[in-house]
């Protein structure tokens, strides 16, 4: 059987093949209703497929955002690619999701492989963008914008969160429960110590605790992001000399790690340890207690992510302030921080 071109179409619909590459394309001329309707009667006759390698060659861009996400079995990042998705969705795009596993190295080859797929633009949610990333990207020419983390190699435009001030109520609503101190499972030694959420989430937590008067010295302790090896840090910790009677876990992951340490110690919380988390990641409110916990609007910084990749409009050259994003936190307060 013949395949079915656009002439076949604009031959049936009785107009140009511009037209009808108008109409597929919607643009970038408009087209009366009337012959819309007509080639797009054609099209559905004629099962007409469009060549979208054609298209994309044509137009130097597909019909694809890119995302890089530094492993998507995490619960946050598995949520906030999602709600990307669903933000492309609704602008008749597609994603294609690559995990960096926090390597620099990685990072730069899904950046290379999807700008050279020419993507539509691509949003990365870096683990410390790199000397040969920012390189990458200012060789392609690229669209690029930084979710969940604030540009600093490179002058780009990004989506944020305020990770200093949701951290900051998190650790401030412990204290005012009456514990003595609020010790930190942060990050770890290779954690960017400029614009990485885990770093401000650390920060937070030391401002919080210096203005209550309370000394942080000794009380920050490392761990990865996960909650298994979190669960390690945390059997450690609670089973020693200095057991702290409240601990903020800079994400859900590790403060999950932390519970499941508590009952395993068969310790109760939040008699025995209160545990607050950020990310309020699904899980959350299913753990034993109910984890409290510091939420974003995912889906709205998801939107605002996917708008600024593929609007100009939006991409003021001035103001480094209009380049950034930030969206507010938001405490969800549950038992495990001594709530009723």
């Amino acid at each position: 059987m013949a395949k079915v071109t656009r002439d076949d179409v604009a031959r049936l619909a009785g107009t140009s093949t511009a037209v009808v590459s108008y109409v597929i394309n919607n643009g970038p001329r408009p087209v009366a209703p009337a012959t819309r309707e007509r080639v797009l009667a054609a099209i559905k006759e004629l099962g007409y497929r469009p060549d979208r390698v054609a298209q994309a060659m044509a137009s130097r861009r597909t019909d694809l955002i890119g995302l890089i996400v530094p492993d998507a079995r995490q619960p946050f990042f598995g949520e906030m690619a999602h709600a990307v998705e669903q933000a492309a969705s609704e602008r008749g795009k597609m994603v294609l999701v690559g995990n960096s596993d926090y390597l620099d190295e990685r990072e730069v080859h899904y950046l290379r492989a999807f700008l050279g797929m020419r993507v539509s633009g691509l949003i990365l949610i870096s683990q410390g963008l790199s000397e040969n990333a920012a390189a990458e990207i200012e060789a392609w020419d690229a669209r690029v914008v930084l979710l969940h983390e604030r540009p600093e190699a490179i002058d780009d435009v990004a989506v944020v969160l305020d990770d200093i001030g949701g951290a900051q109520l998190a650790v401030r609503h412990l204290l005012e429960h009456g514990y003595a101190y609020v010790a930190c499972i942060g990050g770890m030694e290779i954690t960017p110590t400029v614009g990485d959420p885990v770093t401000d989430h650390v920060e937070g937590w030391r401002r919080a605790m210096l203005e209550a008067g309370r000394s942080t010295e000794g009380r920050l302790f490392q761990a990865p992001y996960n909650r298994y090896d979190a669960y390690k840090v945390a059997l450690g910790l609670l089973s020693g000399p200095d057991r702290p009677p409240a601990i903020f876990c800079a994400t859900d992951d590790q403060a999950i790690g932390v519970l499941r340490a508590a009952r395993e110690l068969r310790m109760e919380v939040p008699g025995e340890l209160a545990v607050a988390g950020f990310d309020d990641v699904k899980e959350a409110g299913l753990t034993d207690p109910p984890l409290t916990t510091v939420a974003s609007d995912r889906p709205a910084m998801a939107r605002a992510a996917v708008d600024m990749v593929l609007d100009d409009g939006v991409r003021p050259a001035s103001s480094r302030r209009e380049r950034v994003r930030q969206f507010p936190s938001a405490l969800v307060v549950r038992r495990s921080c001594g709530c009723a």
